[in-house]
């Protein structure tokens, strides 16, 4: 891998300038192309996304805090509309939205339902299709923009269930915020709880107490048919490992109590108080609102040594209908592997341009590994030596192309042991491999070249020079293709036309070594 390091210099709050609504009226648009911005007969500015114009749920709409969104806020699709601000030439009312929705040409046939983040929660039906909540706070905001978001499809579509779901959120839910103390208590880490301030050794302790402190409010109720909709925050930026930590306490905690739950998260940020922390919002909800995440199911081992037992019976001379000969099996791959070896910069030129400049040190650090592999094995046992060999190249083997090979050699191992003749011992290892990758022919990837080669050896007798003008037709095809796969697809297309694709270039490179052309 290519790594280049610069100095950034970060921005201050002056120039960022983020509790201004109109930079958020432009940067809406710009982290999502879909949504423009457009007045209220009231003056106030909001965002809609037009990609909403013709859906089929009752429209979300968020009021939020110039500065102050939440990651909810920016990141779901759900929400239909976001208010930005809220003074114009008069006062913003809920039953003024779905005019100003209906001149961006939403479509609000199915209602609309306004969220605002406030000081308490309460409910108003203003009228049968526009309903409003208002919230205690940027925690309960996101849980409820979660709660509509994945709310069944028969509550989404209909606004008198949005109604009972709401009202159901505003008697029932309950909410703990903790924030990181900056002294220590008994020696350990201290959390300023609701009730006060305790010091903890280990973090599953602090998450249990306030969810001892959340679901106290809930003990009557009834765990049938009911699932508790579980959201939280992190407040002011907690690192993604303190957030994987958090929710997997969460989770084991209520596993634990045999509750059926879905869990959710957002980051909000809270400007007149420096502290970091983490809050809890729980809400139990009847089970047709909402349904409860699905459980992994816990992996049964059946013993390495059976199974690898089986698998070497599977793969061994005697079971597969194709006769290998060493000399010329060991020639094609070590000449396929040296032409990859010796193209390396040349595939790193290219992935330079269009990619992140890895992939030709991928590919020859992989035929490195299986030519020193292959150095002491008996390629007259080619499918068993193929499947140890997927081993070696899972651990040093990166990049997505590594992930592709191991994935097809996999399939390949199995095959030649069954099929009556390498050609269909590819399109069979093939057909496995497209059940893993969306690539396909014309997404400019290395599957341009390995799908016609593939192709058209099958299918036209086994002639190489045939395969090998089609592969090459692919990747000549891919110098003008537009990225739909990978990192290229963040490129725009007049930097990637006339290179073809690296990977694409990679195999060909491959091919033409193994065939001796």
């Amino acid at each position: 891998m290519s790594v280049v390091v610069e100095q950034t210099i970060p921005f201050s709050s002056t120039a960022l300038d983020l509790g201004n609504t109109a930079r958020w009226n432009t940067l809406f648009p710009l982290i999502r192309p879909s949504v423009k911005t457009v007045q209220t007969q009231k003056g106030q500015n909001i965002v809609v996304d037009t990609a909403k114009a013709d859906g089929k749920h009752v429209h979300i709409i968020a009021v939020g805090t110039s500065g102050n969104f939440s990651s909810k806020l920016l990141d779901d699709k759900h929400v239909t509309a976001i208010v930005t601000e809220e003074k114009g030439a008069g006062i913003l009312h809920a039953t003024d939205l779905p005019h100003t929705l209906q001149s961006a040409g939403i479509q609000v046939l199915h209602g609309v339902v306004v969220v605002r983040a406030g000081k308490q929660r309460k409910f108003d039906a203003h009228q049968p299709y526009v309903l409003e909540i208002e919230t205690n706070g940027g925690l309960e905001q996101d849980h409820v923009l979660q709660l509509l978001g994945t709310a069944t499809e028969t509550t989404r579509s209909n606004p008198h269930h949005i109604s009972d779901l709401l009202k159901a959120f505003v008697q029932d839910a309950s909410t703990a915020h903790s924030k990181f103390h900056t002294e220590k208590s008994e020696g350990n880490p201290a959390i300023l709880h609701v009730d006060g301030t305790k010091g903890y050794a280990r973090a599953k302790h602090a998450v249990e107490r306030d969810l001892q402190h959340v679901l106290k409010a809930h003990s009557s109720v009834s765990k049938d048919d009911v699932v508790y909709s579980v959201h939280y925050s992190d407040v002011n930026g907690l690192s993604r490992l303190e957030n994987y930590i958090i929710a997997g306490e969460i989770s084991n905690y209520l596993d634990s109590q045999n509750i059926q739950y879905t869990l959710s998260h957002s980051t909000v940020l809270d400007h007149n108080e420096q502290a970091r922390g983490f809050s809890v919002s729980i809400c139990p909800l009847p089970s047709y609102f909402l349904a409860a995440k699905q459980k992994p199911i816990p992996h049964q081992s059946t013993g390495p040594t059976s199974d690898t037992a089986a698998l070497k019976k599977a793969l061994s001379p005697s079971s597969s209908k194709i006769t290998f000969e060493d000399a010329k099996v060991r020639s094609r791959i070590v000449a396929g592997c040296e032409a990859v070896i010796k193209e390396e910069s040349t595939i790193t030129e290219y992935d330079t341009i269009v990619g992140d400049g890895d992939c030709g040190y991928t590919l020859r650090d992989g035929a490195k590994q299986v030519m020193s592999f292959i150095a002491n094995k008996d390629l007259s046992r080619l499918p068993e030596t193929v499947a140890e060999l997927v081993s070696e190249l899972e651990v040093n083997m990166g990049g997505t192309s590594g992930a592709l090979y191991c994935i097809f050699l996999t399939a390949l191992a199995s095959s030649l042991a069954s099929a009556d003749s390498v050609p269909k011992a590819l399109q069979k290892a093939l057909g496995e491999l497209c059940k893993y990758t969306n690539a396909r022919v014309g997404d400019r990837t290395m599957m341009d070249t390995l799908i016609p080669f593939i192709e058209t050896l099958a299918n036209g007798g086994g002639d190489v020079t045939r395969a090998l003008e089609e592969a090459e037709k692919g990747v000549e095809g891919t110098k003008t293709m537009e990225a739909k796969l990978g990192r290229s697809t963040y490129l725009d297309e007049a930097a990637t036309r006339g290179v073809p694709d690296p990977g694409a270039y990679g195999l060909l490179v491959l091919l033409r070594g193994m065939t001796g052309s």
